[in-house]
């Protein structure tokens, strides 16, 4: 079998490194996807991120993390696994601030209850400093989250879609639970001016965490 990774346009590094990837995913997934399927979606993950990485020692990194998140969604949408925990896919047009923010909220307040993803449909390159730093005065870091697209398998994966301003862009699945959260765009503003976003954000996070995933006493 050629090896998917010998490029001529991939540092060796990179190749090494991606080789690495493949095999921590082969040994995750291992009874419910093959070599192909996991090399396949880890190689379009790398493409995905090659085009717009700011630093590419982490290129690996992120394909291996996005093809992680992948898998286990298309896993679920085929019924391979799965333990009926909700899923919510939070949307906004570059995930670099508003779907980071409900992000980290969610995953924090739901503590393992239900589990958040999210993605954008121009991802950015950075997410956005300021949510960073208000989401910090919160006790929650996103500093390590990346902006990234959603796929097919995602969105099928998701019970419930929150979209935040991508319109049109955003992918409409039947069965799915569609909201849209009608929020200003953090991009471009200070962290006094995003704060009450952060707020709202945290409200409406609130709330649906307590409707699909209430916390037992």
């Amino acid at each position: 079998m050629t090896d998917p990774w010998q490029r001529s346009t991939l540092p060796i590094d990179q190749r090494l490194a991606l080789k690495t990837a493949a095999a921590n995913l082969a040994r995750e997934f291992d009874g419910i996807f093959g070599a192909e399927t996991i090399e396949r979606f880890l190689h379009s993950s790398y493409d995905e991120f090659a085009g717009r990485a700011a630093v590419l020692n982490f290129l690996p990194l992120l394909a291996e993390r996005f093809a992680r998140q992948r898998l286990r969604a298309l896993a679920k949408v085929e019924g391979k696994a799965g333990d009926g925990t909700p899923v919510v896919l939070f949307l906004c047009t570059h995930n670099a601030g508003r779907s980071q923010m409900a992000l980290g909220f969610f995953n924090h307040i739901a503590a393992g209850r239900a589990i958040a993803w999210s993605g954008g449909s121009e991802p950015g390159t950075a997410v956005n400093p300021a949510a960073v730093a208000a989401m910090a005065e919160r006790g929650i870091d996103i500093s390590g989250e990346y902006p990234k697209p959603w796929t097919d398998e995602i969105v099928r994966a998701a019970d419930v879609v929150i979209t935040m301003g991508c319109g049109d862009a955003c992918p409409v699945f039947p069965g799915r639970r569609y909201e849209e959260w009608v929020l200003d765009d953090p991009n471009g503003l200070d962290v006094a001016a995003v704060r009450p976003i952060r707020d709202e954000v945290e409200r409406r996070v609130r709330a649906l965490v307590d409707e699909l995933a209430p916390a037992t006493h």
